[in-house]
């Protein structure tokens, strides 16, 4: 569906709310090509989350608009998103990890202020072992988180900031302003 000539206010401020925040420099965003046929009007951006000059984890974030309102948004603007990241395969095998997952992302947006309703999602845990000819690198595992929300008001920067957040904790970044401490045993030893 092709979106009208004409940007709704709402749409409009809900953009510029994404814009104007700014997330921590280990994730990189970029603004990227919205999905056309979900609502009559979309943005999207995708985002690096980089640790040591490794991509640790990725994600996508759409905000949605159809100013006819939705019922099962219960609203007219709707923030869609789907994070994956690489995880150990321990971590990978624990069985809570699913809600974990699910309270890095109500948590984030409680901490940051970002008022929402009619939250849903799936987290999906992943693990991999590779056998005959595609034998070689040990098990792997992986987590992928896929949420939406409606938020409340038109101002999404919190909204923004607290998928940062969200983006971070999957990739096992420490919190802002922690160190990871650095293995510290001299060379050679065990």
């Amino acid at each position: 569906m092709a979106p009208p000539t004409a940007i709704p206010e709402t749409f409009a401020r809900a953009v510029s709310g994404l814009r104007s925040a700014t997330c921590r420099p280990e994730i990189v965003l970029e603004e990227v090509g919205a999905p056309q046929r979900l609502a009559p009007y979309g943005f999207a951006l995708s985002a690096g989350v980089h640790r040591d000059d490794d991509e640790v984890a990725t994600g996508r974030l759409i905000l949605l608009h159809d100013p006819a309102g939705h019922e099962a948004w219960q609203g007219t603007l709707r923030l869609v998103t789907y994070v994956t990241a690489d995880l150990e395969v321990d971590l990978a095998a624990d069985p809570l990890l699913p809600g974990v997952g699910w309270t890095w992302l109500t948590d984030a947006l409680e901490a940051h202020g970002a008022r929402y309703r009619a939250a849903g999602g799936t987290i999906t845990q992943t693990l991999s072992t590779r056998f005959g000819e595609l034998a070689g690198p040990p098990a792997a595992g992986d987590i992928e988180i896929r949420a939406s929300w409606t938020p409340l008001g038109e101002n999404l920067s919190a909204h923004l900031l607290a998928w940062c957040t969200l983006l971070a904790s999957t990739a096992g970044l420490p919190p802002p302003g922690v160190t990871a401490l650095a293995d510290r045993r001299p060379a050679g030893a065990v």
